[in-house]
């Protein structure tokens, strides 16, 4: 793994550059230790250049600053036998949204605001990579899935008050905390199993019995029918809109290429980005009435 993270510039040992050869998680783990908390002055400053001029080298910081809480959190989540090191990337994943979303005019400082973001990137990434089959997909079950093994105190089932008591605590009901306990306790059968594979296992195996997702053509006609259905409404949609409104809105959400920020067209048309984003909104709102 090899992460470099620093930008120039950076005050005092923030200077450091964050890398380290392929798989030196612990020298990573080492450096970002050494990167100093910001102070509250400096994060709000840094976090409203990034605000209100868009400046990349102020979320820079920000995120170097935060990288040893990320570290921290993610070794929390060891326990479920999934490498740290990627448990760190994908929580450095959810920091880097919590900068670019942070308002610092709210008064939180902004580790406490990156937590949720933190974990909920950790979560994604250990729900989708525990099991080869998603366990856990509404809220219930997902508060389960991270609770339930804390509350369990031993490998054997739960007995039928305890399952109440896990219940009670959690705010779900004693029906979903077994279902969950099921889930737990059920092992994994290969899609497509290799060819040594135990025949018993050959002939339960999914790919034995599941059809082909396109095998039926009314279904893919259909589909192609609603997008070009959805196509034409789109572009009688545009043509409801005044010229600036209509390339504001393709610039910044129909372009393939480099999709325009609110600083550039606020340059071209010589208004504030306030504005543009005003004009943006009023667009989506007039395109969204336009094709219901």
């Amino acid at each position: 793994m090899s992460m470099a993270l620093a930008p120039a510039g950076l005050p005092g040992s923030a200077a450091l550059a964050v890398r380290g050869p392929i798989g030196s998680l612990d020298a990573y783990i080492d450096t970002v230790a050494r990167i100093p908390v910001l102070p509250r002055e400096e994060e709000l400053k840094l976090a409203t250049r990034f605000r209100e001029e868009n400046d990349l080298e102020a979320a820079r910081e920000l995120v170097l600053s935060h990288l040893r809480f990320v570290v921290h959190i993610a070794r929390g989540y060891s326990g479920y036998g999934l490498p740290i090191g990627d448990l760190v990337q994908e929580g450095n994943v959810g920091l880097m949204k919590a900068v670019k979303r942070y308002d610092p005019t709210v008064g939180v400082r902004l580790v406490s605001f990156a937590v949720h973001w933190i974990r909920a990137e950790i979560h994604e990434y250990v729900l989708k990579n525990w099991r080869l089959v998603k366990i856990a997909t509404t809220k219930a079950q997902r508060k389960l899935f991270f609770n339930l093994r804390k509350a369990k105190k031993n490998l054997a089932w739960l007995s039928a008050e305890e399952t109440r008591a896990v219940a009670k605590d959690l705010g779900v009901t004693p029906a979903e905390v077994t279902q969950m306990e099921q889930r737990l306790s059920a092992r994994d059968v290969a899609f497509d199993p290799a060819p040594d594979t135990d025949d018993e296992e050959s002939v339960y195996s999914p790919s034995a019995y599941l059809p082909a997702p396109d095998s039926d053509p009314a279904v893919a006609v259909e589909r192609d029918q609603w997008d070009g259905a959805s196509s034409e409404r789109l572009k009688h949609a545009l043509a409801t809109l005044d010229e600036r409104s209509r390339t504001i809105v393709t610039r910044r959400w129909l372009d393939d290429d480099k999709k325009a920020t609110l600083h550039e067209l606020a340059a071209e048309y010589s208004v504030s980005a306030e504005r543009i984003r005003q004009l943006e909104a009023n667009a989506l709102k007039k395109l969204k009435s336009a094709m219901a």
